[in-house]
């Protein structure tokens, strides 16, 4: 991660990580997002609540049974697929969304490929 914030130009920054089951990452996509299912990946920016350092970025968490479910299924290694992730949720952190338009998903899709390529 640290090399992920390097190449995006903030070397000082910090993201907090947590690695979670099924069933918990399911409450947490049911209480922020509304969706009643298991996700790969959620991302927490920090935003108002009480003042934080500027260089805290937020908060990335992992479904490890997802990642592992899916690094089989795209057939890379668990590791390759816990990078991605991520990645994935940093750029989310960083005001990237694939769910917003067809643009803005080639647009990270794209800067998920350069970071995992420099990786």
């Amino acid at each position: 991660m640290r090399r992920a914030l390097t190449l995006l130009g903030l070397p000082g920054s910090e993201v907090s990580v947590l690695f979670v089951n099924a069933a918990r990452m399911r409450e947490l996509n049911f209480c922020y997002r509304g969706q009643d299912k298991v996700t790969d990946v959620l991302s927490f920016p920090m935003e108002g609540g009480p003042p934080i350092p500027a260089n805290v970025l937020g908060d990335v968490v992992v479904c490890i049974p997802r990642a592992v479910e899916q690094s089989r299924e795209y057939g890379v290694t668990l590791s390759a697929e816990l990078r991605r992730l991520l990645i994935h949720g940093l750029l989310h952190l960083l005001g990237y969304d694939h769910e917003t338009s067809a643009y803005q998903k080639r647009r990270m899709q794209a800067k998920e490929r350069e970071l995992l390529d420099a990786l």
